[in-house]
């Protein structure tokens, strides 16, 4: 495919560059050129083996990524669902983009949400437990270099722990849907690139995760998605992430190829990926597998039902199903609420 997408190239003669108040100058200590593998010694995964989860979010998650085990993070699209997964104990959130776009825009994943309304919804997501890691897609980091480091900044500022960024051209579209364009592999890297370098320009030494995702599988073919996988890995991309993976053995190979670096699967029901459960991804050697719509479609389904039975019946009781407000305010924090007014002294909710 001829890449007709007009972007600057981001390299480390770049790197002083000053956006927004954050000065791009990366660790002292790495070597940014592009025809080096990125290697921090203070992220290197052997330093988050031993010791107890850490309360910061993407501290935590590489933790998770490092020891034993997949991580699990089911799809979330609002503070409801957010707060049910938390409630059902998963270690790990997704914020899926398809899934944000349709809960505060109604809208398909088309590139309609902006870099506000993803950083927005996630901030919300994440102060509801701030230990919770929180994964954020980030579509195509919004933009060239400049905006892919804002979108870095932003997102961890508003305590996500990591993100994944694309190689979709900006009028990207769900992965599982057809007619995908892609940019070239250079323009892909450069964002990889220009996120690593904003992520460690973070003063205090972030360890926010950034995620290198594909989906030119479906475009270009397996053998292009996986170089480029490789390459995101070579340019410091934390995790790789290859959209619409069609087989088990393909899975498996794309592990095997990009070994040690983890991979990310992406499972939706009726989607361009089996619906692998989380034992059979692990068996295959994925380290993370999340499901991006499991809230938003049994919202509509849940949704759909409880609205037609209150136009046959003119009432919502069935569809409560016995859950009267207080239960329903219980499962959005009302516990907490109720114990910090007690424990500041106050008598607001002695009785509710």
């Amino acid at each position: 495919m001829t890449d007709t997408t007009k972007e600057t190239q981001f390299t480390v003669q770049e790197e002083s560059t000053n956006l927004n108040g954050l000065r791009l100058t990366g660790d002292p200590n790495i070597d940014y050129s592009p025809d080096k593998k990125y290697y921090s010694p203070r992220l290197d995964p052997k330093n988050f083996l031993e010791g107890l989860l850490s309360p910061n979010p993407s501290t935590r998650l590489r933790q998770l990524l490092a020891r034993p085990g997949i991580i699990i993070a089911p799809g979330i699209c609002d503070g409801i669902s957010a707060r049910a997964a938390i409630d059902e104990g998963f270690p790990c959130l997704y914020q899926s983009g398809a899934a944000t776009t349709a809960s505060r825009l109604g809208q398909p994943d088309l590139a309609v949400a902006t870099l506000n309304d993803f950083v927005e919804a996630g901030h919300m997501v994440a102060s509801l437990d701030p230990t919770m890691p929180v994964i954020a897609d980030a579509d195509t980091g919004f933009g060239g270099p400049a905006n892919v480091a804002r979108t870095v900044r932003e997102y961890a500022q508003a305590g996500i722990a990591g993100l994944h960024i694309e190689d979709q051209v900006q009028t990207k579209r769900c992965g599982h849907l057809m007619g995908k364009q892609v940019v070239s592999r250079e323009i892909f890297l450069t964002r990889i690139r220009a996120a690593v370098l904003a992520r460690d320009s973070i003063p205090g030494g972030s360890d926010f995760v950034i995620i290198g995702r594909t989906d030119s599988a479906q475009v270009l073919g397996m053998d292009e998605a996986l170089e480029r996988l490789k390459l995101a890995a070579n340019a410091g991309a934390d995790v790789c992430f290859i959209e619409g993976v069609k087989t088990e053995d393909l899975l498996r190979k794309t592990v095997s190829y990009l070994e040690p670096t983890p991979v990310l699967v992406n499972v939706i029901s009726g989607g361009l990926t089996p619906s692998f459960t989380s034992d059979e991804a692990e068996r295959m050697g994925a380290k993370i597998i999340i499901f991006s719509l499991v809230s938003c479609v049994a919202m509509v389904h849940g949704l759909r039902q409880a609205l037609k039975s209150l136009k046959v019946t003119g009432t919502d009781f069935s569809s409560a199903k016995g859950m009267d407000p207080k239960a329903f305010f219980e499962v959005m924090g009302l516990s907490e609420a109720v114990a910090l007014d007690a424990g500041s002294g106050g008598s607001a909710f002695n009785e509710v």
